[in-house]
């Protein structure tokens, strides 16, 4: 019987191990950045011909090698990164898979050019077909030069597979944006058939490398996270929910310096933006990982886009927690500011702490200049674990604005509170926290009110009679397509209970961004009563009225955004009133 198996040629084996790491240009020079990175560069220049189909060059300035490196490198399975098998627990670099060279130069013309620090004269080295064509002195300075030609010239059947030019172009600049961001303090240049489509200079901080790919419009959305549990730590920045918009997104998360993909992380971030911004709304996220090394596996994908958590549902909850804590903090409130926030990523600020209305109301804390470094206008210190009460001489001053907005001083300029959306926040978080405990009752009416529905809505509402009788309604049927009111909640002196429950059957059988975001029939119940039961726009509110708005305001967990994601609070900074007067 003759032998079916047999072992294949070394170039046919290489060529197999290709398709694991070289898929497309993009993937080349993925790995080549990495290597790259790896050598400690100040600057790293990346140059394409043909979206890289043609010719892919790469150049840094790092470390380099020597001619014996230089040609072990090329050799499958080589690395300066590991020894052992246990040292994949810890591997700190990128470019740790000793394959890609060799993987790559089986599948194109490549040449390598380096020199190290030490060395008198560089090396050149030529390979087609991952064969050694020749080897040579090359003078130079420290560093390395990686070209690669005609990828995929000896594999036409994965050639056919490539995109357009300008398909794979987008791809490879998309790979250099995310190694960008992760190396904030290495220039990076992309050039493509003679176009410079990148030039990225070393900068300070992350936000200051988001406004040189996507520009300050951009930046100026977006606001720092930061929180850490023991040895791990989530920092980055994140979208203004009221900044969020529809179509793709921008959402790109790194670990230990690497990028990578989870669409649990992402439904984990999606968490932390909820009761936030509406159900089609894609923020824009940056995220930073620092863990141990041995809790994450860095080696559990053939291209390294995935990785495995130790404790993933650790992380996850990490992830949510900090989204949520930096969306209440004051840095996530709309400015009318046009210039760019602070650029570090720095811990998020969090708004005054909250007080019994008995002991000192909001409104006074806020204005009179109470704030997170924990001293008042008056130099009162702050002690977190006690109750204190800042020293004020008068009740700060509030004014209405077209009956709709709620204006108020600070020490730094002006703060607008658009009267709906603020109560809407509030009475959105009662309602949730009464759900909790059982509901809220309400108030008995001498004389019942009846309103009538559609068929629909008559249904909807007897569907739901148990959950309304949480909120405050006592509802029952009272023939026809009529709804009988006995009793109803009481969130403010101008509530319509009628318009109110009406509008909200209405909105809940018809369908909304709004309702379908809900996690569950509860809070769905809870945003539809706080949009429909809140204080209008166009209601004329008396000053104590006004206290109390912004007092229960800012004594809710996230005051800065409603439930449909917009702002409650814009800023108008002494500043911006400098510059609109031409001071």
């Amino acid at each position: 019987m003759s032998r079916t198996i047999e072992v294949l040629p070394d170039l046919v084996a290489n060529q197999i191990a290709a398709g694991e790491v070289v898929e497309r240009p993009a993937s080349v020079v993925r790995e080549l950045v990495e290597n790259a990175l790896d050598a400690r560069p100040t600057r790293v220049e990346i140059t394409l011909q043909q979206g890289g189909k043609r010719r892919i060059l790469v150049i840094d300035d790092g470390i380099g090698m020597g001619r014996e490196d230089a040609l072990i490198s090329l050799e499958r399975h080589a690395t300066s990164k590991i020894r052992v098998a246990d040292d994949l627990r810890t591997v700190s670099t990128l470019g740790f898979r000793g394959e890609a060279l060799p993987s790559i130069a089986a599948v194109s013309r490549m040449t390598l050019e380096t020199r190290a620090e030490a060395d008198d004269v560089g090396t050149r080295i030529r390979i087609k077909s991952g064969t050694i064509t020749g080897v040579e002195d090359f003078p130079r300075q420290r560093g390395t030069t990686v070209e690669v030609a005609n990828l995929f010239f000896n594999a036409p059947a994965r050639s056919k597979f490539l995109k357009a030019t300008g398909a794979e172009t987008r791809a490879v600049a998309e790979v250099v944006n995310v190694l960008a961001m992760a190396n904030v303090g290495v220039g990076f240049t992309l050039t493509a058939d003679s176009q410079v489509l990148l030039e990225l200079p070393s900068v300070e901080d992350l936000h200051a490398r988001i406004v040189e790919i996507w520009g300050p419009e951009n930046g100026r959305t977006l606001i720092p996270v930061a929180l850490e549990l023991g040895a791990t730590r989530v920092r980055g920045l994140v979208q203004r929910p009221d900044a969020t918009r529809k179509g793709p997104r921008r959402a790109y998360s790194f670990v230990n310096g690497r990028p990578f993909r989870s669409r649990h992380l992402r439904a984990a971030v999606d968490r932390g933006y909820r009761t936030t911004v509406p159900t089609h709304a894609r923020p824009w996220v940056f995220l930073f990982l620092d863990v141990p090394p041995n809790a994450v596996d860095m080696n559990v994908h053939p291209a390294k886009a995935e990785v495995r958590f130790r404790d993933a549902e650790a992380i996850e909850a990490l992830v949510e927690k900090a989204i949520h804590e930096c969306l209440a903090s004051e840095a996530s409130s709309a400015s009318l500011d046009s210039g760019p926030p602070p650029l570090s990523v720095r811990e998020p600020v969090r708004p005054p702490p909250v007080v019994s209305h008995a002991e000192v109301s909001q409104t006074a804390l806020f204005l009179a200049g109470g704030g997170p470094d924990g001293a008042g206008q008056n130099g009162v210190d702050i002690d977190d674990e006690s109750e204190w009460i800042p020293v004020v001489e008068e009740q700060p001053r509030l004014w209405q604005l077209l009956h709709t907005y709620v204006l108020a001083e600070t020490r730094e300029g002006l703060i607008l509170i658009d009267q709906h959306s603020a109560h809407e926040r509030i009475l959105f978080e009662r309602l949730t926290k009464a759900f909790e405990v059982g509901g809220q009752t309400g108030q008995r009416l001498l004389f019942p009110i009846t309103v009538r529905l559609s068929k629909a809505e008559l249904i909807e509402a007897e569907a739901l009679t148990n959950i309304l009788n949480a909120v405050g309604f006592e509802v029952g049927s009272f023939g026809g397509n009529t709804l009988i009111v006995h009793a109803v909640p009481d969130p403010h002196p101008y509530f319509d209970p009628e318009r109110c429950i009406h509008d909200m059957m209405e909105e809940l059988v018809r369908g909304s961004d709004l309702t379908r975001s809900a996690k569950n029939q509860h809070e769905r119940i809870a945003m539809t009563f706080a949009c429909k039961g809140s204080i209008k726009a166009g209601q004329r509110l008396k000053e104590r009225e006004m206290q109390e708005l912004f007092d229960q305001l800012f004594a809710t967990e996230l005051p800065y955004h409603d439930v449909h994601g917009r702002p409650t609070i814009v800023r108008l900074s002494k500043g911006e009133l400098e510059k609109k007067f031409g001071r």
